[in-house]
C-alpha cells in the first residue's frame, strides 16, 4: 500500500482527498478489466444511441428534462461520462467503509473511489466524511444500479444517496448548457 493511513488520520493542510490510487498504487486506467467484467461500454466507444432516457419511469430530475438531455449530450460530446454515488459517513465509521470500498476497487467490483480526509472534512466545514464511489459511464444505468446495490447489500448503505454525473461539475465554460445542474445538490439519480 502506498498510503497506509486512514482518512481520519490525514490532517495535513491541503490534502483534502484520499484517492484509491494513493492506497493501491494503480491509476484508473490500470483497471481495464472492469469494462468487460461488468459489460460496461467504454466512454470513448459510447454513441448517441446510448443516450439514457430522460424523465421516464417517474425519475426525479434535477432540472427540466431539456436541460438534463443537453447535459447528457455534452457528456457524450466530451466523453466525460463518469459519475459517482455520494455516501456520507461519520468520522467514527468512515475508515471501515473506506477500507471495504478500496478492497472492492482492487477486486474490480467498483471502478474508482475517493474519500475526504480529516483535513478535507474540516476545510469543507463538514461534520461527516464524503465517500465517492465512481462508475465510468453513467449512461449504463445497470452498472450504476449494480454499484448502488453492492453499497446497500454488502456495505450497509441503506439511507438515500445521490448519484452525480461528473459532467455536472464542469467549470463555468459550460454553465449555459448545465444551468441549475451545476448546483452542488443536483443529482441525476437518487436511491
Amino acid at each position: 500500500m502506498v498510503v497506509d493511513r486512514a482518512p481520519t488520520d490525514i490532517d495535513e493542510a491541503g490534502w483534502h482527498w484520499l484517492r484509491v490510487r494513493h492506497v493501491t498504487g494503480f491509476p484508473r486506467n490500470a483497471r481495464d478489466g472492469y469494462f468487460p467484467r461488468h459489460g460496461v461500454t467504454r466512454p470513448a466507444a459510447t454513441t448517441e444511441t446510448d443516450l439514457p432516457p430522460v424523465g421516464e419511469g417517474g425519475e426525479d430530475l434535477p432540472a427540466d428534462a431539456a436541460t438534463v438531455a443537453d447535459a447528457d449530450r455534452l457528456a457524450l460530446e466530451t466523453t466525460y461520462l463518469s459519475g459517482k454515488w455520494l455516501v456520507e459517513r461519520s468520522p467514527e465509521t468512515v475508515n471501515d467503509l473506506w477500507e471495504a470500498v478500496v478492497e472492492d476497487v482492487a477486486a474490480e467490483r467498483f471502478w474508482d473511489a475517493k474519500v475526504t480526509t480529516r483535513a478535507g472534512r474540516e476545510a469543507f466545514d463538514e461534520t461527516d466524511h464524503a465517500v465517492l464511489v465512481f462508475t465510468p459511464n453513467y449512461f449504463d444505468r445497470d452498472d450504476v444500479e449494480r454499484v448502488r446495490r453492492r453499497l446497500r447489500e454488502t456495505h450497509g448503505v441503506r439511507e438515500e444517496i445521490r448519484y452525480r454525473p461528473d459532467v455536472y461539475t464542469l467549470d463555468g465554460a459550460h454553465e449555459e448548457v448545465l444551468g441549475e445542474l451545476t448546483d452542488s445538490g443536483a443529482a441525476r439519480f437518487r436511491a
